[in-house]
């Protein structure tokens, strides 16, 4: 049976591949900061399909945090055969002012620890001559986004970064791919503090996280190194920089996004 380490497990898009994976009959590695949401949806999840769910509590904010859960996944004697690098939030407002050390947080968890996280488990895949690492980025990773523009430059990072590691890996047994889903139903927009009054969203659907979770393990199967996930409107979307001038297009993308 094979074992999948999620990230951000305890709620969203997160939650849903955890549930997702234990109804294929994969045995989980849960991570996010919640232990209680861990710990019931660890028991639920083990106890509904007959799997193994371990649970680490662990602050992917913090500086290091990817060598302690890689440390306590080895302390468990296990083997991941999937990563899912889930974890992740935004924050709406001007780079000035809005708090730098949520700025800097938000690169840690976004950036950083994708890093290590992949860094430390991908060479055991490779030595195996097999597994796959699944790296959430967004819609948002094609273009800068004016008032979360610290957001749309670490999911550009996530989508550079995972389609190189695609190509680094594909003949090697390792599959690796960037999911950049659209707006979303999950509790990423609260944590974001992003107003009503903002028009950025004016007009698009939210898809479901199941939407999103059954576009990506499609996506994985055929070996793609990245997938445009939950509807057509954000096909559109991630096309425009290559037909709009950069200036035209980041200067009506900020007017979109401006707080009226």
């Amino acid at each position: 049976m094979k074992t999948a380490l999620v990230t951000g497990a305890s709620s969203g898009i997160g939650e849903t591949f955890a549930r997702e994976l234990a109804s294929k009959k994969t045995n989980l590695v849960l991570v996010a900061r919640s232990q209680n949401k861990l710990e019931k949806l660890a028991k639920e999840l083990s106890s509904q399909h007959q799997i193994q769910a371990e649970i680490i509590v662990q602050d992917l904010t913090e500086v290091a945090a990817g060598q302690v859960v890689f440390d306590k996944v080895q302390e468990k004697d296990l083997s991941i055969d999937l990563l899912i690098n889930n974890a992740g939030f935004g924050d709406y407002g001007t780079f000035c002012d809005r708090p730098l050390s949520k700025q800097m947080a938000m690169v840690q968890l976004n950036i950083s620890a994708v890093v290590e996280l992949t860094g430390l488990f991908l060479p055991q895949m490779q030595q195996r001559g097999s597994g796959a690492i699944i790296n959430i980025s967004s819609i948002a990773g094609f273009q800068p986004i004016p008032y979360m523009s610290v957001y749309a430059a670490t999911k550009a990072f996530v989508l550079s970064f995972s389609e190189a590691l695609w190509a680094e890996n594909k003949d090697l047994g390792v599959k690796v791919l960037a999911v950049c889903p659209g707006p979303t139903e999950s509790e990423f927009y609260n944590r974001a503090d992003f107003p009503d009054s903002a028009t950025g969203l004016d007009g698009m659907t939210m898809a479901t996280s199941e939407k999103v979770v059954q576009e990506t393990f499609k996506a994985l199967e055929q070996g793609k190194s990245n997938v445009v996930a939950g509807g057509f409107a954000n096909q559109l979307i991630v096309n425009l920089p290559r037909l709009v001038p950069r200036d035209l297009l980041v200067d009506v993308v900020g007017k979109q996004f401006k707080k009226i």
